[in-house]
């Protein structure tokens, strides 16, 4: 239930009111996150969002078998957003603190991205025909990203909030169906 309520109702609004007052595509959480009244808020942000994961994490782990290479792809994914959000990100003051800071973010994106591919390839070798709507999904939220990122021309807030609330949404709604698919 916890999962329900974080996935569709606090993660969403806590990520619209962090980035509330700033235009969606010509700033990002990283140059929100470093002002100084923002710091919190976005380090509050990372721990919502890392704690959830975590929690999918587990969900997964506990359903279904995964090889070592990709069950450890989450815990890293989680470390490094945590190394994001405590990296400074002033390029202009810190230049390499900021490099590594977006070096961190992006690393981190990726990594979760494989972890869901993981599960949903592995669910799908199990329950043939049953995940492939999830498979084209996560196709989806990976295309529409890059087409986030050209728009804007840079990792914007746009693209990082609809990576966070479709990740999150996904994520929630493969780990009910493995639920569901795995006690059968």
């Amino acid at each position: 239930m916890i999962i329900k309520i974080l996935a569709y109702f606090i993660i969403p609004v806590y990520t619209v009111l962090f980035t509330r007052g700033y235009n969606w595509f010509t700033t990002n959480f990283s140059v929100i996150g470093n002002i100084f009244d923002r710091k919190l808020a976005f380090f509050v942000w990372g721990m919502i969002v890392g704690g959830y994961f975590y929690m999918i994490y587990r969900r997964v782990k506990s359903l279904v078998r995964m090889k070592p290479a990709c069950a450890c792809l989450m815990p890293s994914a989680l470390a490094l957003l945590f190394c994001a959000i405590t990296t400074p990100y002033l390029p202009d003051e810190l230049p390499l603190k900021s490099f590594l800071h977006i070096v961190f973010a992006f690393i981190s994106t990726v990594l979760l991205v494989l972890f869901l591919l993981a599960a949903v390839r592995g669910q799908r070798m199990v329950h043939p025909g049953e995940y492939g709507g999830y498979l084209a999904g996560l196709a989806a939220i990976v295309g529409v990203s890059a087409v986030l990122l050209v728009l804007a021309g840079i990792v914007s807030s746009a693209l990082e909030i609809f990576i966070t609330l479709t990740t999150v949404i996904f994520s929630e709604r493969l780990t009910a169906k493995m639920s569901r698919t795995c006690f059968r």
